[in-house]
């Protein structure tokens, strides 16, 4: 079974998101990928609830869809309250969090509140991670010093931090390194050489990046 760890799905017309499911199930067929874990491009709380139409893809698709349902920390106890919902009445299975997207420092009181509860119902939490300021793999790497929460930091630590997000996750053993949009396929063997292969994982970051060429560039890797 191929699972990819990192896909997306959201329709908000006055936002241009037209990424539906038929779209992602016709890319995941082509590239052979049986399961895909989801999440919105809406933060939750927020002007568009993106739990609720995410429940509702996942609900249509429960063979081929893991809803991560993406929440802003900076609304406290209320996310807190419907990560909990989303995860023990609607059956998602983890936690999606964009500090770009929302400017919350990775390892504030609000973030590691979240993390902490991700810990509590045992469920992993995908960080996003590149080479812009609040989502660097030092700051993941703070988040992860201060839970027990597996994190999986997106995108290897972006462009220019792949190596960096590497050593990071050699310091934090609950930092699993997730391979999309990282053009360096010998970067990824280097991870599973210093950390081992259970803790390398790919995705796609579909539908914006292709799943096939992802899914070749991780399998030449290994």
């Amino acid at each position: 079974m191929i699972i990819d760890a990192h896909a997306h799905l959201d329709e908000v017309e006055s936002f241009g998101w037209k990424d539906t499911p038929s779209t992602l199930l016709r890319l995941m067929d082509a590239a052979g990928i049986d399961t895909a874990v989801v999440t919105t491009y809406a933060d939750t709380p927020g002007p568009e609830d993106g739990v609720e139409r995410l429940r509702e893809y996942v609900d249509d698709h429960r063979d081929r869809f893991i809803g991560f349902p993406r929440m802003d920390p900076r609304y406290g106890d209320e996310a807190i309250e419907i990560f909990e919902q989303a995860i023990i009445e609607y059956g998602m299975k983890g936690l999606k969090l964009h500090p770009v997207s929302n400017l919350s420092n990775p390892y504030s009181e609000f973030n590691v509140e979240l993390l902490e509860t991700a810990a509590r119902l045992d469920v992993p939490v995908l960080f996003h991670s590149g080479d812009r300021i609040l989502c660097l793999p030092r700051q993941i790497g703070e988040a992860a010093r201060k839970t027990k929460a597996t994190l999986i930091m997106g995108h290897i630590g972006g462009f220019f931090n792949a190596r960096e997000a590497i050593a990071v996750a050699a310091e934090h053993e609950n930092i699993i390194l997730e391979t999309s949009a990282l053009p360096y396929p010998r970067i990824i063997q280097e991870a599973v050489d210093q950390l081992g292969a259970d803790r390398v994982i790919y995705g796609s970051d579909q539908p914006a990046a292709n799943p096939h060429v992802e899914l070749e560039k991780f399998v030449s890797s290994i």
